[in-house]
């Protein structure tokens, strides 16, 4: 049976990234995961990509994700941590390697600044790995800072 897509949800844009262990192993658990949480999934195919900022790392694998929720960014933001938990995430040190790495990207239209959470991800307009997989599955979907449609932040990135 269906989700039921509550009647007050908002669409979310996630990013899902692995780059220990079985990497395609645990992006589908976690797709599982993420499906208890949200309605509409749709996920972008996964793409094997470079460390960005990160260096002397195993290679990532990396994808995206749309659903619905109902839950808050904040809400969402803990569940995500949770996940990331449960998988065997450690954070030793910035931009340590990671079993999971789920950054929530786009939150409808809505734009958040407050301690601990930024929507939309405040790197992800520069990073080929979120917006390549992103445009797949939602490339008219607009940054509501911006105004340009994944899509087109995809073409200016090309650009540069």
């Amino acid at each position: 049976m269906r989700k039921q897509t509550p009647v007050s949800s908002y669409a979310v844009a996630l990013a899902l990234g692995a780059n220990l262990g079985d990497r395609a192993a645990t992006l589908a658990w976690a797709v599982g995961r993420l499906r208890e949480l949200l309605t509409d999934v749709g996920v972008s195919p996964w793409r094997d990509t470079e460390p960005v900022d990160a260096p002397a790392q195993p290679r990532f694998l990396n994808g995206a994700l749309v659903g619905r929720t109902s839950l808050s960014p904040q809400r969402l933001l803990e569940a995500l941590q949770q996940i990331e938990l449960d998988a065997g995430r450690e954070r030793p040190f910035p931009n340590a390697p990671r079993t999971l790495d789920l950054d929530l990207v786009l939150y409808g239209d809505v734009v958040v600044d407050e301690p601990g959470l930024r929507v939309p991800h405040p790197r992800f307009r520069a990073r080929r790995f979120v917006l390549e997989p992103l445009a797949d599955i939602a490339p008219d979907w607009v940054d509501p800072e911006t105004g340009r449609t994944v899509e087109e932040l995809l073409r200016e990135l090309d650009q540069t």
